[in-house]
């Protein structure tokens, strides 16, 4: 009749012996013996079970293991306590708190909000557009048709024969042009993907902001006045602009935009490769083409478009000279830009 009594006891002590406890493994223990569901509880409602003169031995013997296993886990319970006020008083007071070290905005998401709010103080609106792109919007739209030689410059990722991962921001001016009739005065941020070799100016992943103005009467003086005030809101007032011709499937005229160099101030040096001046954009007229795709009347409406380099303009306003580390995510490079 105590046999099942005696087990509980035998297997109370092996589960005991020898061990160290914490809160969380002596509540276990406890549970398993003294619960609501624990070997005692069970033990103790077999008693209406027995016959009526076998119940007085049964239950003496049955408050005496119970007792035995209350005063065995009050006995751990204080050793428990007594191991946690120890290693409270192995900590120091009196040693100085950890410094805090709080998270800020990426480099270049900093830059991306400094042009951004340069440009909407101008007047101009944000635009976006998907980074997986028609190759209709992505070339044909931009007047860069299947057989055309700038293709061959983007080097494009294509996903099938006619959806590519965008090789420039364009493609968001041929959609709102598409949808939206003049006045447009927009910008266009966002990631764009070519197949370049990674080196210090060169990713197959980067950045630009291109910008587009539509309307009548717009003629390239505008054009070289905003981008003016861009470069002097960018860059202080003391840096000048230059326009030298060049060649976009989407303009015409086009033109690469320099400024005067920021380290040297014009006089030379291994940043500007001794000629005073940095590239930092392309720029010119919209092409009538684009006009004609988008329907619009090209003997009313003229407009001017540019595009930079987000990493490169970060680049010139940091002085970092490898533009890969923008992308490495080195917590010892990145905290210089809190």
């Amino acid at each position: 009749m105590n046999d099942g009594l005696d087990k509980i006891r035998q297997a109370f002590e092996a589960d005991t012996a020898g061990k160290t406890f914490t809160r969380v493994t002596l509540e276990q223990i406890s549970s398993k013996y003294l619960g609501r569901k624990g070997l005692i509880t069970q033990a103790t409602a077999a008693l209406k079970d027995l016959p009526r003169e076998n119940r007085p031995q049964y239950g003496q013997a049955l408050n005496e293991v119970k007792r035995f296993i209350e005063s065995e886990l009050e006995r751990i319970q204080e050793d428990v306590f007594r191991q946690e006020d120890a290693a409270e008083e192995m900590i120091d007071m009196t040693l100085p708190a950890r410094g805090q070290y709080y998270g800020h905005i990426h480099p270049l998401t900093q830059i991306l909000d400094e042009i951004k709010s340069i440009f909407t103080s101008m007047g101009f609106a944000i635009e976006d557009g998907p980074e997986v792109e028609l190759d209709h919007y992505n070339f044909e739209l931009v007047n860069i048709p299947k057989d055309h030689p700038a293709r061959d410059t983007h080097d494009t990722f294509f996903i099938t024969d006619n959806v590519v991962l965008r090789t420039h921001t364009t493609p968001v001016q041929a959609r709102v042009m598409e949808r939206q009739k003049p006045p447009i005065r927009i910008i266009c941020p966002g990631r764009v993907y070519r197949k370049d070799t990674p080196d210090a100016t060169h990713s197959p992943f980067f950045h630009q902001v291109e910008g587009l103005v539509v309307d009548e009467g717009v003629g390239f003086g505008d054009l070289k006045g905003t981008l003016a005030a861009f470069v002097h809101r960018m860059f202080g007032p003391e840096i000048g602009t230059r326009f030298r011709p060049s060649y976009f499937s989407f303009t015409e005229p086009s033109a690469e935009v320099d400024m005067a160099c920021i380290f040297c101030k014009g006089a030379g040096c291994r940043t500007c490769k001794n000629s005073g001046w940095i590239e930092i954009m392309g720029a010119g007229m919209v092409n009538p083409r684009l006009y004609e795709f988008a329907r619009y009347e090209p003997d009313r409406y003229s407009g001017y478009a540019f595009g930079m380099g987000l990493e490169r303009i970060a680049m010139l306003v940091y002085g970092v000279h490898d533009l890969r580390l923008f992308f490495e995510n080195d917590i010892r490079f990145l905290h210089q830009f809190r």
